[in-house]
């Protein structure tokens, strides 16, 4: 059965940094793609960030040269780095694997305040 359990969410003040997981089980996690997503109220999801099986990444222009994503195939595990946060960041984010991506995480929060 595939999980995806993300973790590292929070409250965080405007500039601040947050590191997301994403720990994956029941597939082959290295031969998938993977992408971080995200939800505001109100809004459509959109991805955020992307990586491939051979490491080649992807980000919106929103999030560029700030979040930063990585991947450790040893330990299973998808990673999104964001600094520089701001209040638009404030959104329910996902992982989600295996493009077109079957499978998904249940999200955790991330609120940015002013």
């Amino acid at each position: 059965q595939v999980q995806l359990v993300e973790s590292g969410g929070g409250s965080v003040q405007a500039g601040g940094s947050l590191k997301l997981s994403c720990a994956a089980s029941g597939y082959p996690f290295s031969v998938c793609g993977m992408g971080w997503f995200r939800q505001a109220p109100g809004k459509q999801r959109e991805l955020v960030s992307s990586i491939s099986d051979t490491g080649t990444t992807t980000y919106a222009n929103s999030v560029k040269g700030r979040f930063t994503i990585s991947r450790d195939n040893a330990k299973n595990t998808l990673y999104l780095q964001m600094n520089s946060l701001k209040t638009e960041d404030t959104a329910v984010y996902y992982c989600a694997a295996c493009v077109p991506y079957r499978y998904w995480g249940q999200g955790t929060q991330v609120t940015v305040s002013s």
